[in-house]
C-alpha cells in the first residue's frame, strides 16, 4: 500500500499549496519567484488555472495531508499553443524521496492525455537542479534546451532548463480542432 494518494486538488487545499509553494520560493530555484504569494493569490491561481480546465492534483498522506502537488497550465499565451502545456510539481520536504513526484507526473501527463493535450513542457529552475531534471528524464522528457543565466536569485545567475515530452500522438497527426484541448472534466 502506498504511503499517499492521489486526488484532484480542492479550493481546501490552497493554504497547504502555499505553505509547500512558499518554501520553494525561499530555498530553491524550481521558481523564479523571490517572495511567496499569500493564500489569496495561490488561491486566485488555483481557481483560474481550473476554471480553464487545466488538471490540479494532490498526493495527501493516510490523514490527507497534503504532501505534494502538481498542474499543467498554458506553456505560453498564444493561440498556436494551446496544444502545449508547462507542468509545475511541487513537494513538502517532509516527502522528498519517497515517490510522490513521479507518481504526481505520470498521473499529470495521463490527464492531460485524456484532455487532448499533445506536448508537456518542463521549464525547470537551475541546470543544477538534478532532482527535477531526474524526475522528468524518468518520465520520459528529454532537455531541448538550456537557457544559460537566464535568471538571478540568491546572489547568483541561474539556468532555465527547458524539457518535453509528446503527449498521445504529439505531434504525429493533426489535432481536432473542432475540439481543442482543455476544460478536462475530474
Amino acid at each position: 500500500m502506498s504511503a499517499f494518494v492521489l486526488r484532484e486538488a480542492v479550493l481546501a487545499d490552497v493554504p497547504r499549496l502555499a505553505e509547500i509553494y512558499g518554501h520553494a520560493v525561499l530555498n530553491g530555484t524550481a521558481t523564479f519567484e523571490l517572495v511567496p504569494p499569500d493564500e489569496a493569490e495561490m488561491q486566485a491561481r488555483f481557481e483560474t488555472l481550473k476554471a480553464q480546465g487545466y488538471p490540479y492534483i494532490v498526493a495527501a498522506d493516510r490523514h490527507d495531508r497534503v504532501i505534494g502537488y502538481a498542474y499543467a497550465g498554458p506553456f505560453r499565451a498564444r493561440p498556436a499553443y494551446r496544444w502545449s502545456v508547462e507542468d509545475s510539481v511541487y513537494i513538502a520536504p517532509e516527502a522528498y524521496g519517497r515517490g510522490a513526484g513521479s507518481a504526481l507526473l505520470e498521473r499529470l501527463l495521463e490527464l492531460c492525455e485524456e484532455g487532448g493535450f499533445r506536448q508537456m513542457i518542463a521549464v525547470i529552475g537551475g541546470s543544477d537542479h538534478a532532482p527535477s531534471i531526474r524526475l522528468h528524464e524518468r518520465a520520459g522528457f528529454r532537455t531541448i534546451g538550456i537557457f544559460h543565466g537566464s535568471g538571478f536569485k540568491f546572489g547568483r545567475w541561474i539556468d532555465t532548463v527547458f524539457m518535453q515530452i509528446p503527449i498521445g500522438d504529439g505531434r504525429m497527426s493533426l489535432p481536432d480542432e473542432t475540439h481543442p484541448p482543455g476544460l478536462i472534466k475530474g
